[in-house]
C-alpha cells in the first residue's frame, strides 16, 4: 500500500555526494527533527524532470525556507554519479540529491513506476511530499505523464 499522509517514512538510505565522494545517508539522518519538502522524478535528464520538475524546485527553495522548510531535497532511482551531474548541470545548489539508486525507498514507499517499455526499468513515481519529522505532511502523487501537482510551486502553496 503507497504511503499516505499521516505515515511514518520507512527506514531506507539514500547514496549522496560528500566533498569526500559518495557515502550513505539513513532516512533518520536526513528527516528527523526537520521539516523536509521531498520531490521525486522518474529520471534525472529526462523531458519534464529537468524542462520543469526541477526547475520548478530550484525556483522556490526560498519561499519553501521562508516557510519553515529545513531542507529542500530531489530524489529520483539513478546512480549517485547522474543525480551530482544533474544537480551541476541545473545549478541546483540550494537542493539535496539523493539518490535512490536501487528504487528501494521508492518500493519502500509503494510509488514506483513501470518504465520498462521505455527501457528505463522499475523508477519512482513524480510526487512532492511535506515530511515533518519522519510523517508525511502533504503528498502530491502525479498521474502518469502529468505535471500539476508536484512542483515547488504547488507544495509551497500548500504550506
Amino acid at each position: 500500500m503507497a504511503i499516505k499522509v499521516g505515515d511514518r517514512l520507512p527506514t531506507s538510505k539514500f547514496r549522496v555526494m560528500t566533498p569526500e565522494g559518495p557515502a550513505w545517508k539513513t532516512t533518520d539522518e536526513i528527516f528527523k527533527g526537520k521539516k523536509v519538502a521531498l520531490f521525486a522524478v522518474p529520471g534525472a535528464f529526462t523531458g519534464t524532470c529537468s524542462k520543469q520538475h526541477l526547475p520548478s524546485v530550484v525556483a522556490n527553495v526560498d519561499a519553501l525556507k521562508a516557510k519553515g522548510v529545513d531542507t529542500v531535497a530531489m530524489t529520483g532511482v539513478n546512480d549517485i554519479s547522474v543525480m551530482d551531474a544533474w544537480k551541476s548541470a541545473s545549478n541546483a545548489g540550494h537542493v539535496d540529491f539523493l539518490a535512490d539508486g536501487n528504487g528501494e525507498f521508492a518500493k519502500a514507499i509503494d510509488l514506483t513506476l513501470d518504465l520498462t517499455g521505455a527501457g528505463m526499468g522499475t523508477r519512482s513515481k513524480r510526487y512532492s511530499m511535506l515530511v515533518d519529522d519522519g510523517v508525511v505532511k502533504q503528498l502530491n502523487v502525479e498521474a502518469p505523464g502529468k505535471f500539476d501537482v508536484s512542483g515547488g510551486d504547488a507544495l509551497l502553496k500548500q504550506l
